[in-house]
């Protein structure tokens, strides 16, 4: 057995090195989230805590004791996902080209959410409130409010065409991928849809009402969608008082 150091520890160290433990954890944590981005993204929102530490291939309490539930795991995910939602609306708002833009930006947002199942399921099936996302979301609405508006004024976009509308074509899209389990048939719809949207030679019958009240009328920092019909909308960021 070496002998104790003058610090009382053995080996003599003087404890120059980090304690194990400490990078244990630091190394077990990225496991668990590379692990959960796996299965979310292949089994969705309904894989549990347990599916993530087998895969990573750790004790459940080992992701107990860095997560108290599954819903604490997938808020540290939620912001990722929303990066990236981001950097595509991102690129899109800084196109010179207004029409390019917004139409490579709906790609890529519909791309992400047909490949990633724990994507979709946040926007298809959230309670509409993501504040693990809300830096990111907040964003977001300012790079479709600017795609739109430059849009409109480069003569491309239909003028009564709203932001809320590309939100509202975003959830079509993820539902066509989530009830045909085809993760291309979305761009057949997204075809048809950017028709509607665009000028065209011939004058367009004007869109009916789209109204969802005044904290609806465009996509807000907890953007992910309408509220079901008959509801009330939900007090939060977008109560405009």
């Amino acid at each position: 057995m070496a002998a104790p150091s003058a610090s009382g520890e053995a080996g003599g160290s003087g404890g120059a090195r980090a304690p194990r433990p400490r990078r244990d954890r630091e190394l077990n944590r990225g496991r668990l989230l590379a692990a959960a981005r796996e299965v979310f993204r292949e089994h969705g929102l309904k894989a549990t805590l347990d599916d993530v530490a087998r895969h990573a291939g750790l004790g459940v309490g080992t992701a107990y004791r860095h997560f108290p539930n599954k819903q604490a795991l997938i808020d540290e995910l939620v912001d990722d996902m929303f990066a990236r939602v981001e950097e595509a609306t991102r690129e899109g708002a800084e196109d010179a080209d207004a029409w390019r833009g917004l139409t490579v930006s709906l790609e890529r947002v519909a791309e992400l959410q047909a490949l990633d199942r724990g994507l979709r399921e946040v926007v298809l099936h959230s309670d509409r409130t993501v504040p693990a996302g809300l830096r990111h979301q907040e964003r977001i609405r300012r790079n479709v409010d600017l795609v739109v508006e430059r849009a409109k004024e480069q003569g491309v976009l239909r003028p009564d065409a709203e932001p809320w509308d590309l939100v509202v074509m975003q959830q079509m899209l993820a539902a066509v991928t989530e009830r045909s389990g085809r993760p291309d048939l979305w761009r057949r719809y997204l075809r048809l849809l950017l028709d509607g949207l665009r000028v065209g030679p011939e004058p367009t019958e004007p869109l009916p009402c789209g109204d969802y009240g005044e904290r609806f009328d465009a996509p807000g920092p907890d953007w992910i969608g309408p509220p079901p019909p008959g509801t009330d909308a939900p007090d939060g960021p977008r109560d405009r008082g």
